[in-house]
């Protein structure tokens, strides 16, 4: 049965709230026997994650607020090959004022930004000058991205010079194989590595959740990179053939909730890849709210890595302010 849950995401009226900064998850001894314990009933956390859009959702004022929300938390991300300095910079253009000003005045809200601009190496520069005053980060694909292959030596390399370069954010790839072949230990030392390389930089690491063969793989991988320090986990990259989905996001999600009880340290969660329409971002906002609570809606816990995704919210929302769909090109990405 559907229900109409009449609650912004923080519980109270539509407003942007101050981004808030969590003390960093320090990670810890990769601890071999929690690892193996965990485990991952994939039919029950399917059942769940398909009852999720029925029984979640939100209508009219309360809609429009749980969308200006996903918009504060989203990585306003440009990963092609044909990127330029320019297109970088329409798109900052586009994440310092996300939503059309006529729009937010008409729902009341002052200006809203998004979470962060995400980008490759080549492209933070131009990225850091176009953000400079905003408080806006820029988040830098590494490692090798996005297959991860690249020699060792030159991905720890790669991050120390994107944080060089100005990216307070690094999203990382990790090697598939440690984890399908159940080499924890090669992987908590990779991932250990790259964190140290980050220095003061948040990282976020990227599990490929698509080419990792299970759910139970995803769960122990997500305890392995927190365990190494990470401070988001991340489920893809955007390339794989599958990307994120709702089963993986649960099960990531609640290996999150598992390392926060036993270790106190709250960690990150960025759904990333497929994510376009905004009645998929309200699924993802609901299952974060049902299984961690409001603190993970705020932006330093909970990030869309997408770059789509915002010109359907701002459709959403005129719709909801005009009762009428415009036109994809009212809403330019940049």
């Amino acid at each position: 049965m559907k229900t109409d849950t009449q609650h912004s995401p923080a519980g109270t009226k539509p407003a942007q709230l101050p981004q808030l900064h969590e003390q960093r998850n320090p990670g810890m001894e990769l601890d071999l026997d929690w690892v193996a314990a965990v485990q991952a009933n994939t039919s029950a956390i399917e059942r769940r994650a398909a009852t999720l859009p029925g029984r979640r959702t939100v209508k009219k004022a309360y809609q429009a607020a749980w969308l200006l929300k996903a918009v504060t938390c989203i990585d306003l991300t440009t990963l092609s090959g044909d990127d330029t300095p320019g297109r970088v910079r329409r798109l900052c253009a586009k994440a310092r004022q996300p939503v059309r000003a006529d729009i937010l005045e008409a729902l009341g809200m002052g200006p809203i930004t998004t979470g962060a601009v995400c980008v490759y190496h080549e492209m933070v520069p131009t990225a850091v000058e176009a953000l400079a005053g905003t408080g806006i980060p820029v988040a830098a694909v590494s490692t090798g991205f996005p297959a991860g292959l690249s020699p060792f030596r030159l991905r720890v390399e790669e991050i120390r010079e994107s944080v060089a370069a100005g990216a307070s954010e690094i999203d990382i790839v990790i090697s598939r194989r440690h984890v399908l072949l159940g080499n924890w230990q090669a992987l908590y030392d990779e991932v250990r590595s790259f964190r140290e390389a980050c220095g003061e930089a948040h990282m976020k690491a990227i599990l490929a959740t698509g080419e990792l063969g299970s759910l139970r793989n995803v769960a122990r991988a997500s305890l392995v990179c927190m365990m190494a320090g990470a401070d988001f986990i991340k489920t893809s990259t955007g390339k794989e053939s599958v990307n994120a989905t709702l089963p993986v996001s649960l099960t990531m999600i609640r290996a999150i909730r598992d390392y926060h009880r036993r270790t106190g340290h709250r960690v990150g969660y960025k759904p990333a890849g497929g994510i376009s329409k905004a009645k998929a971002a309200l699924n993802y906002l609901a299952m974060m709210r049902d299984e961690l609570g409001t603190r993970w809606l705020e932006p330093d816990l909970f990030r869309f890595g997408a770059s789509s995704l915002l010109g359907d919210i701002e459709r959403q929302l005129e719709h909801h302010v005009t009762g009428r769909y415009s036109a994809a090109w009212r809403h330019p990405a940049g």
